[in-house]
């Protein structure tokens, strides 16, 4: 409906063609050295704050000499893991645990035979049980050093693995970042680099309207796009090819909105 009304050829604010904010493009920087050095990273953030995002740049970006396995449908259990591993890595997935884990090892040592790298990434990770964790490290270790397990999730992830008992899990990793709220500054950058993506001009927001989106995101790229994208839909309905106040208001009116203003006022 808003690529029809306003004659774009691409749907506004998807995760395509991703540009990375200043901050976001330093740690995906940092994550791709780890894959070539062999690594265990951790990319944790509150919902919202662009762990999804680096995670589609990851897997958009590769060349033909990375290849990249995500793992996000699989409740975390060793063995759904497993099968989704040798799924990416076109290893057949059939038997027992140690015949897949075997074939894994030798798809890899054939992989860095041809100078390839392989980056894991676990979504949600902080969901994943411990001992789960444990295996799939003890299973990457007879990796070859072409590898990079990377979990995303959220900052109780570290809080887990920061236990006594998990120390072993703790001392092998060898990056970790948090993706923190962004700047009034950033939000902003956000907006506009999505528009400049599919040709709409800035002042397709009204000035105003802009303000007032970028004060109601809270600093969430999520929250941004979601707000950005039921603004654009308001101004369809009206006929309009500028998103006004009125508009944004209208919309930050709706009850899971107005709910978490609600919540920030007490």
């Amino acid at each position: 409906m808003i690529r029809a009304f306003f004659g774009l050829s691409k749907n506004p604010f998807e995760l395509t063609d991703i540009e990375l904010l200043k901050h976001q493009e330093e740690v995906y920087e940092t994550l791709k050295v780890h894959s070539q050095q062999g690594g265990l990273c951790l990319v944790m953030g509150e919902p919202g704050t662009g762990k999804t995002v680096l995670k589609e740049a990851l897997k958009e970006r590769t060349d033909k000499r990375t290849i990249v396995v995500s793992v996000a449908r699989t409740l975390h259990t060793y063995t759904n893991t497993l099968k989704v591993l040798c799924q990416a890595m076109n290893v057949d997935e059939n038997g027992i645990q140690f015949k897949c884990e075997r074939r894994l090892i030798e798809q890899a040592y054939a992989l860095h035979r041809e100078g390839k790298s392989l980056i894991t990434i676990i979504d949600e990770a902080h969901l994943m049980e411990m001992q789960t964790l444990r295996k799939l490290r003890l299973l990457f270790e007879d990796f070859p050093r072409n590898h990079n397990l990377i979990l995303v999730g959220q900052t109780e992830m570290l809080a887990n693995m920061s236990m006594r008992i998990n120390e072993d899990l703790k001392s092998r990793i060898t990056y970790s970042t948090t993706l923190k709220k962004l700047n009034p500054e950033d939000i902003e950058e956000f907006i506009c680099i999505q528009l400049d993506k599919v040709g709409l001009g800035h002042n397709t927001f009204s000035e105003e309207a802009l303000g007032l989106i970028v004060r109601s995101a809270s600093g969430f790229l999520r929250r941004t796009r979601n707000l950005c994208l039921s603004c654009l839909l308001e101004a369809v309905r009206a006929q309009s090819r500028t998103v006004s106040l009125e508009m944004v208001n209208r919309v930050l009116i709706q009850p899971h909105w107005r709910e978490e203003f609600d919540v920030n006022l007490t």
